[in-house]
């Protein structure tokens, strides 16, 4: 696992719609932080535990964070994925192939992970528990699709019928889907996470998906996206995006951009225990 832990270092609603940026943000100051690729058969659920505690010091007044990072082999199931009637069967098939697997904590539904899957966190406070989703969507939205106008206009809002861990925030080019958006609240702040496909096929990754809930449903018709060919793409597909290199370097821009006071310097890390020790609550309670 390759998430920082602690040094000594210094430190509408299912329509499509062109995305801007609101003029609602309300911060200035975040830390962005990159983690390198994590290394082959490292755990994806550590991930989510790093961002889970980091949010909890959000929550007591650290700066909000953005936290960029990819996996080279992971399978994310949903919560709702989880209740199949084998699901767990389904996904001690995909483990046995090596694949990295968990249950996350946030909404949506199944996603899989590979090194051209780029994903991305706003960890951000919530001091009065009175937070508009649907703002925090449309900004990360609207974020993703500024990172892309280096090579296209194009990015669009909306469910994608077909596609897989759908919503009404889905991020599309042409009708199709190349990013999903989600989020997780705790009591004093939350997460909005989004994954983007930059590189690789994504029908591919639509039939990883569409063969999961194949066997995990073991005949039901119904409580699962109904997963199709010809509804996912990558950026690389859509509109030329070079690499994953290429298109975060543009989202770091558009991050600095969007908070003029943005932190990139200092090293960003927290407890190794506390992240083992909320990974292991979170594989109990979930998995």
């Amino acid at each position: 696992m390759s998430i920082p832990f602690n040094s000594d270092a210094p430190g509408q609603s299912g329509s499509e719609q062109s995305l801007q940026f609101s003029s609602s943000s309300r911060l200035h100051r975040i830390q962005i932080w990159e983690t390198p690729l994590l290394r082959q058969g490292s755990s994806v659920l550590e991930a989510f535990a790093w961002e889970e505690v980091m949010c909890r010091r959000v929550g007591e007044g650290h700066l909000p964070v953005a936290h960029i990072w990819r996996h080279p082999d992971a399978f994310v199931a949903g919560l709702r994925d989880r209740r199949l009637p084998k699901a767990a069967e389904a996904m001690e098939g995909i483990r046995r192939q090596g694949t990295a697997v968990c249950v996350r904590p946030s909404g949506g539904a199944a996603v899989p992970l590979h090194p051209g899957v780029v994903n991305i966190s706003l960890i951000l406070p919530n001091p009065a528990r009175a937070i508009n989703i649907h703002d925090d969507f449309r900004e990360m939205a609207a974020l993703i699709a500024e990172s892309l106008t280096p090579w296209s206009n194009h990015a669009q809002t909306g469910e994608i019928e077909g596609a897989f861990c759908p919503g009404d925030y889905d991020v599309s080019v042409g009708g199709l889907k190349f990013c999903g958006i989600a989020q997780r609240r705790q009591a004093k702040a939350y997460i909005i996470t989004a994954f983007i496909i930059v590189e690789g096929h994504g029908d591919k990754l639509a039939a990883d998906v569409r063969r999961f809930y194949q066997y995990a449903a073991d005949g039901l018709e119904e409580g699962y996206p109904d997963v199709r060919p010809g509804t996912m793409a990558s950026l690389h597909e859509l509109a030329g995006v070079p690499s994953t290199a290429a298109y975060t370097a543009s989202l770091v821009r558009t991050l600095r951009n969007r908070y003029p006071l943005a932190e990139t310097g200092r090293v960003l890390s927290v407890d190794r225990e506390a992240v083992r020790r909320t990974a292991e609550q979170m594989k109990l309670r979930y998995d």
